[in-house]
This record gives structure tokens, sequence and C-alpha cells, in this order.
């Protein structure tokens, strides 16, 4: 825990004078989002041209990076969750696993940089909505009470993180490939 995490979680935790509304707001955005995300990128995949496959895979493969990421990183610093310090409010049932870094943050960044990183600036709409959806996310993580905010940075760097790794590790593949097909068309045909 971070010198900054007590006051800002107690500032963001939802407690008994919280409106009704902002819990389950967050309870909806911490249980639902990530399920009703995944369903459109889904549908998109199957319905959308080649390029945007593509783009939506290595979003989801961006995913799947930041949640191994995140299992690495809860081995090897195990911290503890709020409500095993006695702190705040738990609004949600959640188990006593590590909580830093924060896989629904890790997830939620990552898939919203993968988006970022394959359609750029020109769907700005699903830019703004992508990354909206993944503030929503993390911020409900700490409204809940089942993170500290530093959990939530550790992961929304994770999730960043790990896309710009998928993105730049595709991107280096690609240019190795192109650089075998142009040597090979440049050498001398022997026979």
């Amino acid at each position: 825990m971070l010198p900054f995490d007590p006051p800002v979680f107690h500032f963001l935790n939802a407690n008994a004078q919280s409106p009704l509304w902002w819990i389950q707001a967050s309870r909806f955005a911490s249980n639902w989002l990530p399920t009703l995300c995944a369903l459109p990128v889904i549908a998109a995949m199957l319905a959308l041209g080649k390029g945007w496959r593509r783009s939506l895979q290595l979003a989801l493969l961006s995913m799947a990076v930041a949640w191994i990421a995140c299992r690495l990183i809860r081995w090897g610093i195990p911290m503890p969750r709020p409500a095993q310090l006695g702190m705040g409010h738990q609004w949600i049932q959640h188990g006593s696993s590590a909580s830093f870094p924060s896989m629904h943050a890790a997830g939620a960044f990552a898939l919203a940089m993968g988006v970022n990183l394959g359609v750029g600036r020109h769907q700005r709409w699903l830019l703004i909505c992508s990354w909206t959806l993944a503030i929503g996310v993390a911020l409900s993580r700490v409204v809940l009470g089942v993170h500290f905010p530093s959990d939530i940075l550790a992961g929304m760097l994770t999730g960043a993180a790990s896309a710009a790794l998928v993105w730049r590790s595709t991107l280096h593949i690609k240019q190795a490939q192109r650089r075998k097909r142009l040597k090979q068309r440049l050498q001398p045909q022997t026979s």
C-alpha cells in the first residue's frame, strides 16, 4: 500500500451515505461491463473486414497478456485487499486473493489501448467509448471497496503496456517478414 492509498480510497469508496444509484452503477460497471464489452468485440470480429478482425484479435491478445502479467505480479507481490485490512466498505463478494494489480483495470485498459492502437483517430467515437468504459470499470473497483487506488493504477499501466507490447511485437514481426520477402526477390535467381 502506498501513502496516497488510504486517503484516496476513503474518498472514493462508497459508504452508507452514498447514493444507492452510485453503488448500483459501480456494481454494473464491475460485474457486467466486462462481459458486455466482449460481446460487441466478438460480433465485430465475425462481421467486419479483415483489418478490423486483426485489430480486435490483437486487442484480445493484449488482454490475455495483461492477465498473465497480473498473475505473475500478484505471485511476486501479494498485496492484501482493503477488506483484509479492515478498511472501508466492501459492496460485492470477493475472495481474499492478492489485489495488486487489478485484473479488471488491466483487462479494460488493455482492450482500450488495443482499440486505440488498432483504429487510431479515425473512429473517435469508438476511442471515447472504450476509454470511458475502461475508466468506469477501474473506478468501480475502488468505489466497491475491493481495490486500493494503487492497484488500479498498476492495472491500468499493466494493461496499456501489454497492449503496446503486443502491437509493437506484431509490427516487428510484420517488418521482419516484409524484409525477408524483399530480400528473396532481390537475390539473383539460380537454377
